[in-house]
């Protein structure tokens, strides 16, 4: 039986972030990332599959989006059925603002883990349309509400890392929710 390690996955998540961060990406190895955090790197392997994956949570934004959007009473409109699981969201990123503007410049900084992030956001559309059919809503009005929410989604996140914006991710999400609705309404947004 291993020893128990306290919060191995954030520690390797940071430690990750930091290196690659100080020395790129590619530059990194796995062994320095279990080596920062104070772990091995078959500790790390039990938490993540590759050195990409660390950047990218396991399926935990999924699991939370998909839940909450399901949890949302049926009689919900889609669309505000995503705002709720938006909402949600935004909770879990409040408190890692500097975390999501570190994480996204490595991200910017790499192709391969830019088109990683562009497979796990296509991901969570697929999971969240397929969670919409299930509610009910026929299609193409579930994927297009999933594919409309994610590009709320991404463009909500890029205008939150900014350093320009000190609002709460939920406020800004909303804000284009309903610049999303205005556009789709024949109205022009703001």
């Amino acid at each position: 039986m291993g020893r128990w390690e306290p919060n191995a996955r954030g520690r390797l998540a940071e430690a990750a972030l930091e290196l690659y961060s100080e020395r790129g990406f590619e530059q990194t190895t796995v062994a320095e990332i279990a080596k920062r955090a104070g772990l091995t790197e078959r500790t790390y392997f039990r938490h993540y599959a590759d050195k990409r994956e660390v950047l990218f949570g396991g399926s935990e934004l999924q699991d939370l989006l998909v839940g909450v959007v399901a949890g949302v009473p049926e009689s919900t409109a889609p669309i505000d059925a995503l705002a709720v699981g938006l909402d949600a969201l935004s909770e879990m990123f409040d408190d890692r603002r500097e975390y999501a503007r570190k994480r996204q410049a490595v991200i910017a900084a790499n192709p391969e883990l830019q088109e990683r992030e562009l497979i796990k956001l296509a991901s969570l559309s697929a999971a969240l349309a397929g969670t919409l059919r299930l509610r009910g809503v026929p299609e193409p009005a579930a994927s297009l509400t999933a594919e409309a929410g994610i590009a709320v989604f991404k463009v909500g996140f890029e205008r939150w890392i900014a350093e320009s914006e000190d609002r709460a991710m939920a406020p800004v999400m909303r804000e284009l929710l309903d610049e999303l609705k205005a556009v789709t309404a024949g109205g022009h947004g703001s």
